[in-house]
C-alpha cells in the first residue's frame, strides 16, 4: 500500500509564484482540480497548519500539509517552482521544492507515516537531485512513485 496517492497531473515543474502565499494558493489549486477537492478549503487547511510554523523542512524543500475531512486517503501536490522563494524554512534557505500532503482527519498514524515517506525521500541526495533535475513532469511523478512503491514493498 502507498503511502498516499499522487496524481500524474497534480505534478508542475517551473511553477511560478513569488511568495509562500501563492505557493499555498498554487497547491490548493492542484488539490481541487487533480482530487476534486474544495480549493478555498484546502488554503484555509494548509495556511492553518503553516500558523502553527513552517513546513519548510530544510534543504530547500518545504511540506505543507494538513488533515481535511472528506477524504479516505492521504493525496500529495509536488510543485518545483521556477525560483526559490522564502518559506521560514528551519536552515534559513529558500525553498525550490513543495511536495503538500492532505490526509484524512481521523488517520493521525497514516498521516505521520505519509509524512516522514515524503521526509525520507528529500533526505535522499540522490533522489532529491534527480527530481530537481528533472527535464519533465512525467519524470518526477516516475521517480516519487517509485519511491513509494519501493517503500510500500
Amino acid at each position: 500500500m502507498a503511502w498516499f496517492e499522487l496524481d500524474k497531473q497534480a505534478v508542475l515543474i517551473s511553477a511560478r509564484v513569488a511568495d509562500k502565499q501563492q505557493v499555498l494558493e498554487l497547491a490548493a489549486e492542484q488539490f481541487g482540480h487533480c482530487y476534486g477537492l474544495d480549493a478555498d478549503k484546502v488554503l484555509a487547511c494548509l495556511l492553518e497548519r503553516e500558523q502553527l510554523g513552517s513546513t519548510g523542512f530544510g534543504r530547500r524543500v518545504a511540506i505543507p500539509h494538513g488533515k481535511m475531512e472528506g477524504l479516505d486517503h492521504s493525496v500529495a501536490v509536488v510543485l518545483r517552482l521556477g525560483k526559490p522563494i522564502e518559506f521560514g524554512s528551519i536552515d534559513n534557505l529558500p525553498v525550490d521544492l513543495v511536495i503538500a500532503l492532505l490526509s484524512p482527519v481521523a488517520t493521525g498514524a497514516m498521516h505521520l507515516q505519509a509524512l516522514a515517506h515524503i521526509s525520507r525521500l528529500t533526505r535522499d541526495e540522490k533522489t532529491l537531485a534527480k527530481i530537481k533535475g528533472a527535464d519533465d513532469p512525467d519524470a518526477i511523478y516516475a521517480l516519487v512513485t517509485a519511491e513509494l512503491d519501493r517503500d510500500a514493498a
